[in-house]
């Protein structure tokens, strides 16, 4: 069964902005805090922002002020507003339950490329 769809991405100028969403599987989304990632070409996937259940949220420093994690319970989905991009955000991104056993063995959706340009 597909788990994970991202969309929203594409190709926007320096400064632009850009809303991802995420549609979770009930079984990945109920209960746990949900997280959006990014890898560059060549480079590790990174966290970029994390949000509880509760609605607690954590940013990573490159994205914070710029960058707003939500999440609809009822819709069992997690969305990223992204101000002010730059072209260092140029990756995929990936949501996930924000989880070691997940983040390790879960399946990762195919993830929506995100092109700055300057």
């Amino acid at each position: 069964q597909v788990q994970l769809v991202e969309s929203g991405g594409g190709l926007v100028q320096s400064g632009g902005s850009l809303t991802l969403s995420c549609a979770a599987s009930r079984t990945i989304f109920s209960g746990n805090t949900m997280g959006w990632f990014r890898q560059a070409p060549g480079k590790e996937r990174d966290m970029v922002a994390t949000i509880t259940s509760g609605g607690s949220v954590n940013y990573a420093d490159s994205v914070k002020g710029r960058f707003t994690i939500s999440r609809d319970n009822a819709k069992n989905t997690v969305s990223l507003q992204m101000n002010s991009l730059k072209p260092e955000d140029t990756a995929v991104y990936f949501c996930n339950a924000a989880h070691n056993f997940y983040l390790r063995y879960g399946q990762w959706g195919q993830g929506t490329q995100v092109t700055v340009s300057s």
